[in-house]
């Protein structure tokens, strides 16, 4: 059996992600779920109201695994896992696994979840599924999450974290082109991915470019390998959608400057990148056009100065 795409209704598109701060409560515990440490000190702010209330308060998440005890006074509870509790972030999502083989070090993923898989067979089937590496899971487990999507009949509109290239074959684009709807996701980290992400492309060549989407990380390598990788995809058929590298433990929703980066222009490549202006513009001429506007911003703002 085999969903067709053609009859996705307008219906069946997932609403928005909540942020990264989910907040629900019973009639006696207020549940926290945090996504990024950056949003720590929004989640203090909220347990210290809930327990100004008089609720039991209980926060858990990625944030939490660093930095360690943020929370610690002011919550009753901190750490440990709420079954499903990424519902809360996207009333669509669910995860048929945890942990991943791989061990990024920019990554919270293996220190937190492991680098073996734990699973979960009996998963809540929705749309989205946020497996940190569907591709290598086992050819079993993959099969049985497919067909958990075949039998209850739901449209897997997104793989959200996608597909490891090292492992993706052509019997796991076969396996999954089954049920994605959405795009094929998957992450152009460094450049000694280079040649299996090529691969990879080569191999959803008939796959319109819209549903070829690799994360493309910048700042773990200096800029001219950054935007290099970028050009690539895009030469190679897909659309990047660019991560600034940023500390696992941040505070503050700031990027992490190395190598020859600055701020400035870890957003500004993020911008070009994610607003498809690569469509239109190389990125250098893209550059030219922001510095001179916002020289003429400046400009104006000193002669306001001025006349103040």
């Amino acid at each position: 059996m085999r969903l067709k795409r053609s009859t996705m209704r307008s219906s069946e598109k997932p609403t928005k992600w909540i942020g990264g701060l989910a907040e629900w409560t019973d009639e006696t515990t207020a549940y926290l779920s945090i996504a990024f440490t950056w949003k720590l000190p929004e989640a203090r702010d909220r347990a210290r109201w809930y327990k100004a209330l008089g609720y039991r308060v209980v926060a858990g998440g990625p944030a939490t695994f660093r930095p360690h005890g943020y929370l610690a006074d002011d919550v009753d509870e901190l750490g440990g896992s709420f079954p499903d509790a990424v519902r809360y972030h996207h009333p669509d999502a669910t995860i048929a696994s945890r942990g991943c083989p791989v061990g990024c070090w920019f990554c919270i993923v293996p220190a937190m979840e492991g680098r073996e898989f734990t699973l979960i067979p009996d998963f809540p089937v929705r749309p989205i599924l946020c497996d940190n590496n569907l591709s290598a899971l086992s050819v079993d487990y993959q099969n049985h999450i497919i067909s958990r999507y075949l039998a209850e009949r739901v449209p897997l509109l997104d793989a959200n974290s996608g597909f490891e290239p090292r492992t993706f074959d052509q019997g796991v684009f076969e396996r999954w082109d089954k049920i994605l709807r959405g795009p094929w996701r998957f992450a152009y980290d460094d450049l000694p991915e280079r040649d299996y992400v090529h691969r990879v492309m080569q191999m959803l060549k008939g796959v319109s470019p819209k549903r070829k989407r690799v994360y493309v990380l910048i700042g773990n390598e200096p800029f001219e390998e950054c935007l290099g990788r970028i050009r690539e995809v895009v030469e190679w058929g897909g659309e990047p959608h660019v991560q600034p590298l940023m500390k696992l433990n941040a505070l503050e929703k700031e990027h992490w400057v190395r190598y020859d980066w600055t701020a400035e222009k870890l957003k500004d490549v993020a911008r070009w990148a994610n607003r498809r202006l690569w469509k239109y513009c190389d990125f250098a001429d893209y550059r030219t056009q922001i510095r001179s506007a916002r020289s003429i911003q400046n400009d104006k703002q000193e002669v306001m100065f001025a006349h103040d």
